[in-house]
Order: C-alpha cells, then structure tokens, then sequence
C-alpha cells in the first residue's frame, strides 16, 4: 500500500504542480483576491474531483468510450468556460476597488473540474497504470488511488494559489495591478486555446 501511494504521488506530481487550467485558475484568483477567498472553490474543485475519480474508477469511463463526442463536447466547453474567466480577468481593473469584482465560487471550482477533459483522461491514464482488473481489493484500491490523487492535487492548488497571493503582494498599486490582471488573464487564454487544440 505504501509502495504504491508513494509511486502514485511520483507518477501525478509533474501533472499536478506543471501549469494547467486549475493551477492557472487558482493562481489567478490567488493574486486577484488573496488565499482565503479562493477556499469555496477549492472545496468545490476537490470534491468534484474525489466523486469523479471514484465514478472513472469504477468503470464509468468504459461507458463513455462508446460516446467520444462527449469529449469533444467537454473540450469544448471547458475551453469556452476558461476563456470566459480569461476575459473577465483582462476586463478587471485594480486588485483593490473594482466592486464587481468577486472571487471563484464553490459552482466555479465545480464546473472547473467537470468540464475539463484533460482531467479525465488523467485519472483514466491514472487507473490503467496503478488499477489491476484482478485485484481482489478492487474497491479499496479505487477508494486510496481517488483520495491520493485528490489530496496531491488539493496540496499543488494551494500552492499555486499561494504563489499567486505572494506575487499580487508586489503589484499594490493600480498600474502594477492592471498589469498583473493582464498577464493572468493572457496565461488562462493560452490554457484555454491549449485545451481546445490539444
């Protein structure tokens, strides 16, 4: 057991702290509104992904397989859903004093996740290297292997939202700000072209 959770966590730890949408999206809103503002859709995040994991798990992908249009449903979708938050970010005006501005929400967090397809095919490569079909403790493993992933990745967005927090620390003033809005809302644009061309 501890064999394997250690080279699951070598196996995911590339994938969770390399740039993605979550990790961009977390970092953004880190630096836009502070650490403890982007807790709700952490939550909403990381309980999406514990639920579908298990359901990947316990073979709801081979379902799927029968349906690739979802796929290609979802790439979409995700990648609108990012560009949308992209253009919110470029639209914002200073880290302070924009009343309509408001941070990620635990429905945001959610719908990150759920409509992301990079993260199901992951979590699929996921099971196939670290699932055995015959192992008798199917369930038990599928259980470890989903809290494992869920909790690496939980660690990697709160340092990502971190490092988003300290950098907005430097970027106080209303100009230095708009630069910084402009830069996060530039990345998140490139993570969500990246998702729809890959």
């Amino acid at each position: 057991m501890y064999q394997t959770t250690l080279a699951l966590i070598l196996f995911l730890f590339p994938l969770a702290y390399s740039p993605g949408p979550g990790n961009m999206f977390f970092a953004a809103n880190g630096a836009r509104f502070g650490f403890r503002a982007t807790l709700p859709a952490n939550a909403g995040y990381h309980i999406a992904t514990w639920f579908v994991t298990a359901i990947i798990g316990f073979g709801f992908l081979t379902a799927i397989e029968q349906f690739p249009q979802l796929f290609t449903i979802l790439k979409i979708a995700g990648s609108l859903y990012v560009l949308w938050i992209a253009w919110k970010m470029l639209k914002a005006g200073t880290l302070q004093g924009a009343e309509e501005a408001k941070p990620a929400t635990f429905l945001d967090g959610t719908i990150l996740l759920v409509l992301n397809p990079k993260a199901y095919v992951i979590i699929a490569l996921m099971f196939t290297q670290f699932l055995r079909p015959t192992d008798i403790s199917n369930f038990a493993s599928v259980i470890l292997i989903t809290t494992v992933f869920t909790l690496n990745n939980l660690v990697a967005f709160f340092v990502w939202t971190l490092v988003g927090d300290k950098i907005a620390s430097f970027f106080r003033s209303p100009e230095s700000s708009r630069r910084l809005n402009i830069l996060f809302g530039t990345v998140l644009a490139a993570v969500a072209v990246w998702m729809l061309v890959s």
